[in-house]
């Protein structure tokens, strides 16, 4: 598995680039007002779940998907830095320690909160300049196998995550830019012990031993994945973070670093991307107004389109609000079947919503031109009465009409998602927050970029354009709105979401979960389970799952007992089990201060004071 001389080429000239670290390590250590300190943490036990206590804290609290991530952020506070400074040490940590989930090479969506407005931050990728419709069909028209597509250049869109953050901090950092990195460098350049979660990822995934970086950087000559405990060390991406902790943003999307990600996307050796320098340097952040609507005694606040998780979620959770009430929701601690069945009916008719109307507002208009009109309590009063006494089985659920559109928009077809990452934190300044971060598949597009520097390592490049649909068109001939266009964001399903009290304004809670689509149903069933339910985060974060896009039925294996199967596919759904591994973060306001929640089924945890 060497690495193929035309890579080689590209490289930075070593003794150049020694000389520029060893100038940007003397300036990082420099009078610097946070001194990171290295943990002492050993990677958790190989367990498919873990049960987790909860943690109650009073002055602040961050929860992350690795240990790790979540120390420096918890460091970072300590320190007196804000939210905002925490989520970008604890990003450029899970980029190290979770390369499978999230990344600098990905996109990111950050509800924040400062004590008294809400915003909405955007940094999903963007689809580069030279693409069009066309993208995956095939020679004949036809849409290219997904795998296929995937482990391509084809898939990789402008990465957001850094430009996202910066813009971000410049507005509610209180420690400086480049003292955020010092977690992450340390790690990468002391090394850190592989944990059970990314050794079985590894391990699992076929596609990324093909990679001339990563198949040497992950895995042993005979192409076995590193063992857990393995210490590993990541120099490369030591290095890149170097100059993005001098240089900003601009480090990687302008320069060398932005050289060679152009370089390996364009000469991928099955399909070659066309993102260029000129995307990336391009590439901008976006704010955005969030959207926030009432539910309950709560103001619920999430992600506008191009993300589709608040919009559904709270389409899900006012159907719900308008079916009479249940005496028994909960039954012997799990969901009941009476209520599954009619979040599962509520689930169908908002993801047909989904897949016919939302998609980059630039590129898409609203019906009605507003978002708020399937949210219209009028609206979803129609949508309810759909929810019978048996399910509407696969397909059987058709969007509605929410508002007049300009273009009749087809329905798009039913895709993989997956991947992901999720961190919630509270300082003790006032500010809030809650981020979604992605490189959308397991190892995004397969692709490692190593900077141009010639050292092991290096990070790796989203997938994110898959989230586009590969067909431009639907059966009826009329186009899809979430088709790919130059320029376009992708749809997503991240679902970052700050809840309030409604009287008051105080922050309720913090949440949001990595998992593809079932994100949005992960997402929506701790809000329930939290405020409804009166369930405390950790208790509403190990309920166990139930899922459908609109088709089959996916209950989390070992979660329910044969009787709830037997009684789901009695009202008409088809059911099966199987492994649905969310990563729920959630933080709570408690009289005392916070409590936080860290989903048992991943290796995250909650840390404060």
């Amino acid at each position: 598995m060497g690495v193929p001389p035309v890579f080689v080429s590209r490289r930075w000239p070593f003794a150049g680039l020694a000389a520029v670290l060893l100038s940007l390590s003397s300036g990082l250590n420099a009078e610097a007002d946070f001194q990171y300190r290295m943990p002492a943490i050993e990677p958790e036990a190989a367990s498919e779940r873990e049960d987790k206590p909860g943690w109650a804290t009073e002055r602040f609290a961050v929860a992350a998907a690795n240990p790790l991530a979540t120390d420096a952020g918890y460091q970072v506070l300590e320190a007196g830095g804000s939210a905002i400074d925490a989520a970008v040490a604890v990003q450029m940590v899970l980029t190290l320690v979770e390369p499978q989930s999230s990344g600098i090479g990905g996109g990111a969506f950050l509800m924040h909160h400062d004590g008294e407005d809400v915003v909405a931050y955007g940094g999903r990728e963007t689809a580069p300049s030279g693409v069009d419709e066309t993208l995956f069909l095939d020679e004949e028209g036809e849409p290219l196998d997904f795998t296929a597509a995937v482990a391509s250049g084809l898939s990789v869109g402008v990465p957001g995550t850094v430009r996202m953050l910066e813009r971000a901090h410049r507005e509610h950092g209180r420690l400086p830019w480049a003292e955020l990195f010092e977690p992450a460098i340390r790690l990468a350049e002391e090394g850190f012990a592989v944990g059970p979660r990314l050794h079985a990822s590894l391990d699992g995934d076929e596609l990324l031993r093909d990679d001339p970086l990563a198949g040497v950087y992950y895995y042993d000559e005979e192409g076995k994945a590193l063992p857990v405990g393995h210490e590993l060390k990541n120099p490369a991406l030591g290095a890149i973070l170097r100059v993005i902790a001098e240089e900003g943003s601009s480090g990687l999307h302008t320069g060398r670093i932005a050289e060679d990600l152009v370089f390996r996307v364009q000469n991928h050796p099955e399909r070659s991307g066309s993102l260029s320098q000129e995307d990336l340097a391009s590439y901008a952040a976006k704010t955005r107004e969030p959207l926030c609507t009432a539910w309950r005694d709560y103001r619920v606040c999430g992600f506008p389109p191009p993300s589709s998780g608040h919009l559904t979620i709270m389409q899900i959770l006012g159907m719900l609000e308008r079916l009479p009430a249940l005496e028994s929701p909960l039954a012997e601690g799990r969901p009941s079947d009476a209520w599954l069945h009619r979040f599962l009916e509520a689930s169908r008719l908002a993801f047909a919503d989904r897949n016919q109307y939302i998609a980059d507002p630039e590129f898409v208009d609203a019906p009605g031109g507003d978002w708020e009109t399937l949210l219209a309590p009028d609206y979803l009063s129609l949508r309810a009465e759909r929810i019978g006494e048996r399910s509407l089985g696969s397909g059987g659920a058709e969007p509605g009409n929410p508002g007049a559109l300009e273009i009749a928009w087809d329905i798009q077809p039913t895709q993989p998602e997956a991947g992901t990452s999720h961190i919630s934190i509270v300082d003790e300044h006032g500010n809030a927050l809650a981020m979604t971060t992605t490189i959308e598949q397991g190892f995004g597009s397969r692709i490692m970029a190593d900077g141009g520097t010639g050292l092991p390592g290096g990070y790796l490049l989203n997938n994110e354009l898959t989230d586009f649909s590969f067909s431009p068109e639907g059966e009826n001939g009329k186009p899809i709105a979430n088709r790919v266009e130059a320029g376009k964001r992708p749809r997503s399903s991240m679902s970052p979401t700050l809840v309030f009290d409604r009287d008051s304004n105080e922050l309720v809670a913090s949440l949001g979960s990595p998992g593809g689509a079932a994100i949005i149903h992960y997402t929506a069933k701790t809000l329930v389970a939290m405020l409804d339910w009166g369930l405390d985060a950790q208790q509403a974060l190990e309920l166990p799952h139930a899922v459908t896009l609109g088709g089959p039925v996916f209950l989390e294996e070992g979660g329910f007992p044969a009787a709830t199967l037997d009684a789901l596919e009695a009202l008409g759904h088809e059911v099966s089990e199987r492994e649905l591994v969310s990563g729920l973060q959630a933080i709570q306001a408690t009289e005392e201060g916070f409590f936080g929640g860290a989903d048992p089924r991943r290796e995250g945890v909650v840390m404060g004071k």
